[in-house]
């Protein structure tokens, strides 16, 4: 029996590299770890986003755009998330970070699943995001990441110099869609239980376990072949 967890998550969103970093330290306390089935969804952050990393000005700047406050303010939100993924051990750059389209590294991490590398890759996209400084919109970039996971060379770029996997990474969307999904990192527990945002690591595990015991077959404690009892034919007296 295994627990599926589903997180929808972009590779340039803060928030979804400290959930994930959470999501682990629940899992390293959650006694049945070993039965949970892993799958990183796509969610594009921003689906107009330019393919080159280096249009759209800083880190800052793009906040600023896509929320509609100063510059100044998008930085006090980015010394706050820095400050927070450092407590999660992150170490956050965002004078480096170089945001692009991402819709090419989410292909990647479908590939990435069917070969059971997809959470290696995540944490290096993720990583190279944010602590690295590198253009995950580059397929460059993106081939040298893969290679890195273990991903076979020319399956990379298969995907790349084509639309594979394409109609998977607007199922994942559309499928976040109908959840009614409109931030990330959102976490989906046995199809059933939904968590929204960057939670800390006790509520996450709270509801793996609620999950886990709701998902759970019935544990029998007690059997007496001769105790009384009825069947479909008659009852023991």
């Amino acid at each position: 029996m295994s627990l599926k967890v589903e997180v929808w998550s972009d590779v340039v969103c803060p928030w979804c590299y400290i959930g994930k970093r959470r999501l682990e330290a629940a899992l390293a306390r959650f006694a049945h770890r070993g039965e949970v089935e892993l799958v990183w969804r796509s969610f594009e952050l921003d689906v107009s986003a330019s393919p080159s990393a280096a249009e759209g000005g800083t880190y800052a700047q793009r906040l600023a755009a896509k929320y509609g406050c100063s510059v100044d303010e998008a930085q006090v939100m980015i010394d706050q998330m820095t400050a927070t993924a450092a407590s999660e051990g992150l170490d956050f750059r965002f004078d480096l970070a170089r945001p692009g389209n991402t819709f090419d590294a989410h292909r990647l991490l479908h590939l990435a699943l069917e070969y059971g590398h997809q959470d290696e890759l995540k944490e290096r996209l993720d990583r190279a995001t944010f602590t690295e400084g590198s253009p995950v919109s580059d397929h460059r970039a993106l081939r040298g990441l893969c290679a890195q996971v273990g991903l076979p060379e020319a399956e990379v770029d298969a995907v790349l110099t084509s639309n594979r996997y394409s109609d998977a990474v607007r199922a994942d969307e559309a499928q976040a869609q109908a959840y009614g999904i409109s931030g990330v990192p959102f976490f989906v527990i046995d199809g059933r239980y939904g968590i929204s945002g960057a939670q800390p690591a006790d509520a996450i595990l709270q509801a793996l376990d609620t999950a886990w015991s709701e998902h759970s077959p019935l544990t029998l404690v007690a059997q007496d072949g001769d105790a009384p009892s009825c069947d479909g034919d008659s009852c023991a007296v």
